[in-house]
């Protein structure tokens, strides 16, 4: 690797000035479609780059380099507009090497994951398979987990429940309405399937998977396409495993891309650390946001870029408040009115161009008022307070822009005139958020003492607070007009008064897991903001009935 990068500075000259000819070439190829020497003398170069890239032993760039050139050796002569985004790949991937390479150049350090973006962007456009993120990573696949503590017997019908719950929360990963939330549901599956399976063949799948997953969770991991796809093709493999009564193996394949997570995210949970153990994992050079903001410096401007303009409108919004508070108490100077009107038309350019048009359009309709204002013609009261409105409203989108929020989380697009209504819907939903937000902590509350009731041998005390912080959680849930979910904790209330705190005996280990899945399960529906979102998640509260129902409750209306 340190060869590959030392070697560079002997050949440097000369390679960047191939890649540069190979790009003026390409360039105007595709000005010049018919002119099929431009493209052979692409072609030629691009078989002189690559050879330098094996003979000094940079094996990304060179790989990279060789995509490039078995692309454009498939471009025709007089290639029509169906070749466009073949073309389009190319010359991202020319620019992104020679970024690559003058960086490898400056700093004599190779990270030949930077290129894998644009070597997948290639072979998508070359309708190929995209190679696994784990491609440059090695690791030996044959350790077996260490002996532990004998499975417990395994129940059908709880072994199905379990991959539902993955199920409910790869849906809300896949969606990111709250990746987060959706991984710890995802995670709380895998465990316990792994505590079900944990001395069988299929036990090292939900081992590594449930490592992989904590990892992906602790490590604040990407919610990358190719990671939804390796957790939804995990949701597959769950389903063989189930199936195959002790006779599954896990593909090696697989195995080898959820390892990669493990070692990318070097995470210290007990499910992540095991694993590293196990294989003997060395973390990695590099982060996944390093990985990200390296590859995004490549290939354009940063993702920061949506962030910064957001605060700069909102520097544009506090001045546009400050002009129209001088206009209403009548001290406004005589270009004051001029001013707002100016600023008020940048920021109606500015929003409709990053996609806010609903807000761009709230600006526009009071362009013409304004721009009657003047100290001889001075704004009405109900002029005021139309564009008073209208600020505000703009103002909720705009944070909600910063916050880097999922455009349907973001306040409702308006007609012009109905934005008072709509800030006032806006902060109901602040208000809701509030509610959910103390449900959730109560939730919390609850099974943090279920943990220490179960750790301490069953002392009762641990609990005396739950059952009421339950009914409080209960009485939100009927506030927010979810009956459902309010009588579901109801019932779990109920369980932990009768089953755990009126009762000397503690309920069996399977017992707790299931109770712990139930919460477990409407603890995901709150913070995936299925209450706010019921149709989101419609199986949701079906999974957390299901673990009630385990519990010996009924749940008949």
């Amino acid at each position: 690797m340190v060869t590959g990068a030392t070697s560079l500075s002997l050949v440097r000259d000369e390679l960047f000035t191939t890649m540069e000819e190979t790009e003026q070439s390409l360039e105007h190829f595709i000005a010049e479609r018919n002119n099929g020497s431009l493209l052979q003398q692409a072609v030629e170069n691009l078989q002189q780059v690559r050879g330098t890239l094996n003979l000094i032993e940079l094996a990304g760039a060179e790989m990279l380099a060789q995509e490039v050139l078995q692309q454009a050796t498939d471009i025709p002569t007089g290639a029509g507009e169906e070749r466009d985004g073949q073309l389009t790949a190319l010359s991202n991937a020319l620019y992104v090497l020679r970024r690559y390479l003058e960086n490898v150049d400056a700093h004599r350090q190779e990270m030949p994951e930077l290129l894998l973006p644009a070597i997948n962007e290639l072979r998508q456009a070359g309708g190929q398979p995209p190679l696994p993120e784990s491609f440059f990573f090695s690791v030996r696949l044959d350790h077996m987990r260490p002996a532990g503590v004998p499975a417990a017997p395994v129940a059908a019908e709880a072994a199905r429940r379990l991959r539902h719950m993955y199920q409910v929360g790869l849906l809300g990963f896949i969606r990111e309405d709250n990746p987060q939330a959706g991984l710890k549901l995802m995670l709380r599956a895998l465990a316990r399937l792994d505590s079900l399976f944990a001395d069988k063949p299929a036990g090292r799948l939900y081992w590594v998977g449930a490592a992989a997953l904590e990892s992906q969770l602790d490590g604040q991991l990407l919610p990358r396409k190719a990671r939804k796809q390796l957790f939804s093709r995990l949701d597959r493999e769950i389903k063989q495993a189930l199936a195959g009564n002790g006779s599954y193996e896990v593909p090696r394949s697989l195995l080898k891309e959820l390892l990669y997570l493990v070692a990318l995210a070097d995470s210290r949970g007990p499910h992540a650390s095991a694993v590293h153990e196990a294989f003997g994992l060395a973390p990695l050079p590099f982060t996944d946001h390093l990985l990200d903001e390296e590859y995004q410096r490549l290939s354009g401007p940063g993702q920061g870029v949506m962030r910064s303009l957001s605060s700069a409108i909102r520097e544009e919004l506090a001045g546009a408040k400050d002009l129209l508070d001088l206009i209403e108490r009548g001290t406004a100077q005589a270009d004051s009115f001029g001013n707002l009107h100016a600023l008020l038309g940048k920021m109606a350019k500015t929003l409709s161009m990053v996609g806010l048009s609903s807000a761009s359009n709230a600006l526009q309709v009071q362009l013409p008022v304004v721009g009657g204002w003047s100290e001889n013609s001075p704004a009405q009261a109900d002029e005021l307070h139309r564009l008073a409105e209208a600020v505000l409203y703009v103002e909720s989108m705009v944070a909600s822009l910063e916050r880097g929020e999922q455009r349907n989380s973001r306040p409702a697009p308006v007609q012009p005139g109905d934005e008072g209504e709509a800030f006032a819907a806006h902060q109901l939903v602040e208000a809701r958020i509030v509610v959910i937000d103390e449900a959730q902590g109560g939730l919390a509350l609850a099974k943090r003492a279920i943990t220490s009731y179960l750790e301490s041998g069953g002392d009762r005390m641990h609990l005396a607070n739950v059952p009421i912080s339950l009914q409080a959680v209960r009485g939100g849930m009927w506030f927010l007009n979810q009956e459902r979910a309010a009588k579901l904790i109801g019932l779990c209330a109920d369980y932990i008064q009768k089953q755990m705190i009126d009762v000397p005996q503690m309920p069996s280990e399977q017992m707790l897991e299931t109770l712990a899945d139930a919460l477990s399960s409407l603890e995901y529906y709150l913070e995936a903001g299925a209450v706010l979102r019921p149709e989101t998640t419609p199986s949701v509260l079906d999974l957390a009935e299901e673990s009630v129902r385990a519990l010996g409750l009924s749940v008949a209306a």
